[in-house]
């Protein structure tokens, strides 16, 4: 595999479907020195943050208590991701960009996780979600309806314009 941002990276998985997180590592057994550490509960996944300095964190919604982990994550300055199936909901993608997340994956399209992860790493914040919306318009609509981001029009376009960053906020 060709260099990566990826490359040398630490990252965390929490997520209470072991077949989640053997799919994730399979995805990401390819990059040099890459290590993946993964948790099946809210406290493994707790006790990991506080033990490590992690370059990206992957957090699953429901099972872990996710939000509580994102929470953790980004006070310790971790970028994170959301990766949910059951929580696939305008409102938790709402509340993760609030909360400070860099990006929310359907598990659906975990299979594109590496891209996501890039972008997260590589990307300011308003950029990386600018292009998550731009992959995941049709995963959106389909599962928030056509014109979903007619309503979230102004909070949108403060995401992917920059004028709004809830990093800097929390700081």
């Amino acid at each position: 595999m060709s260099k990566s941002i990826l490359t040398n990276k630490r990252i965390l998985a929490v997520d209470d479907e072991p077949d989640v997180l053997e799919s994730l590592e399979e995805l990401l057994e390819g990059f040099e020195g890459l290590i993946l550490d993964k948790a099946y509960n809210y406290d493994d996944g707790y006790h990991l943050l506080r033990s490590w300095s992690y370059d990206a964190v992957i957090l699953d919604i429901m099972g872990v208590r996710g939000f509580d982990l994102l929470n953790a994550a980004v006070s310790l300055g971790f970028p994170s991701i959301m990766l949910t199936a059951h929580a696939l909901s305008i409102e938790n993608l709402k509340k993760s960009i609030q909360m400070g997340a860099r990006a929310f994956l359907p598990k659906e399209k975990m299979v594109e996780i590496v891209p996501f992860l890039e972008d997260v790493l590589g990307l300011e914040y308003h950029s990386a979600w600018r292009r998550s919306f731009e992959r995941l318009k049709s995963v959106f609509k389909s599962s928030f309806g056509e014109d979903w981001h007619k309503n979230e029009k102004i909070f949108l376009q403060e995401i992917t314009s920059g004028q709004y960053d809830p990093t800097i906020l929390r700081k």
